[in-house]
């Protein structure tokens, strides 16, 4: 071929990290005409929902559901939680838990910043002995991502509950899943979390526009005289409202309601949440072994989380160098139509827009093919930009989805 060919048409791939690919089934479920909201079906669907949502999150306590992303749960949990002026410590792997530190900041709340970088986990010895030096408990609660969505460090929460309880300290425990919940093996209750929170466009495979707020007995009373409190955020009358439309605190989000319906059955009866964490164990492995042929030999490619315990298992954030990065990104999407994710929050000195960054998603509604396709696509981009990267990169992804499904059929 004398002229270079398009290969961009057909449906197109977003390997980004949320919006992550709505199922065909979920869409179906959304698309209908807008439901009574006063009886009929939409009571029974939605009652349906909470002991799901509390089995998704590993809880027998309370849950609470907005209307908003993200962002707007950091607000939620703050204003439940605190008074301006409380003292809260934040540990901060990335650019979402500095994020959450800044939206408590503009509140009115004394926020104290552990940053262990752009390229690690928290480390729980240095937790522990801030908290031992908190002699006069002073910090209400200590806060954490799970996962980072920007530089996929992941926070080993069982551990820092167990950092916590090492020093005694009261504090409660508060986490933001956005980026883990349906994806990283996450128990609320078994861990001792007091407050986690996850929005709908990642692991729960929606659009974007629903939040949930898991709060234990504890949170709800240490939080009883907050002062921030605002009628809409109060998380009381949505976990413990009589009727339906309560849980959303006025006009639900009824079609995100189906799809939830739906995502739910998928992932806790259908799927079952062991599977679940071992299929997006087994697609991150996938990634990473990939990367780590791709490297060999080449120090500019390389996972930004050099510790497998704290990658995380729904996102995988990389480097291959300025300007590769980016190049590689825009040929994989105009040229394959794959979409990757940009290197969010990962800008040096050397390199202000992050364009040696990029991040692979495999969380949500993702499956081997999908994940091998991702990794394929962008081993031809490396080739057609003239991108140096070691050899074997697919020959190390298949082996690990073998080992993992074995030979036998369904």
């Amino acid at each position: 071929m004398s002229q270079p060919v398009n290969l961009s048409y057909g449906r197109p791939y977003l390997a980004i990290p949320g919006p992550s690919v709505v199922p065909d089934r979920i869409q179906r479920a959304m698309h209908r005409a807008a439901p009574n909201i006063y009886e009929g079906e939409l009571y029974t669907l939605t009652a349906s929902l909470w002991p799901d949502l509390r089995a998704l999150a590993g809880t027998a306590q309370n849950v609470a559901t907005y209307i908003g992303n993200g962002h707007a749960l950091w607000e939620a949990v703050n204003t439940n939680l605190f008074s301006r002026g409380d003292k809260v410590l934040v540990l901060a792997s990335g650019a979402f838990g500095l994020g959450w530190a800044n939206v408590a900041k503009a509140m009115g709340v004394a926020v104290e910043v552990m940053d262990f970088g752009r390229s690690a986990a928290p480390d729980m010895g240095a937790v522990e002995a801030r908290l031992r030096a908190d002699v006069g408990g002073e910090i209400r609660a200590v806060l954490t991502t799970h996962v980072d969505t920007a530089s996929s460090a992941r926070t080993d929460v069982a551990g820092l509950r167990a950092a916590m309880d090492r020093a005694g300290h009261p504090a409660l425990l508060g986490v933001d899943c956005i980026a883990s919940l349906g994806c990283d093996e996450f128990r609320m209750d078994d861990w001792g979390v007091d407050v986690a929170f996850a929005a709908s466009q990642k692991g729960l495979m929606l659009p974007p526009g629903m939040g949930f707020v898991w709060f234990s007995e504890k949170a709800r009373a240490v939080g009883s005289k907050a002062g921030l409190r605002t009628p809409y955020w109060d998380w009381a009358p949505r976990a413990d409202g009589p009727e339906f439309w309560q849980y959303c605190h006025g006009t639900a989000p009824t079609h995100h309601l189906y799809g939830l319906r739906e995502a739910l059955t998928m992932l806790v009866h259908e799927e079952g949440l062991a599977n679940v964490w071992a299929r997006h164990e087994v697609l991150a492995r996938t990634v990473w072994a990939a990367f780590e042929a791709w490297g060999q030999g080449h120090d500019r490619i390389g996972l930004n989380i050099a510790e497998p315990a704290a990658r995380a298992r729904a996102v995988t954030s990389a480097r291959l160098g300025a300007p590769d990065g980016q190049a590689l990104r825009q040929w994989c999407e105009h040229k394959a139509g794959v979409t990757l994710g940009i290197g969010l929050g990962m800008a040096t000195e050397e390199d202000p827009k992050s364009a040696g960054f990029l991040r692979v998603a495999h969380m949500g509604h993702v499956n081997a093919h999908m994940t091998l396709g991702v990794l394929a696509v962008m081993e031809a981009g490396m080739r057609a930009l003239g991108i140096a990267h070691g050899a074997g990169a697919m020959e190390a992804a298949t082996a690990v989805v073998a080992a993992a499904a074995g030979g036998h059929g369904a």
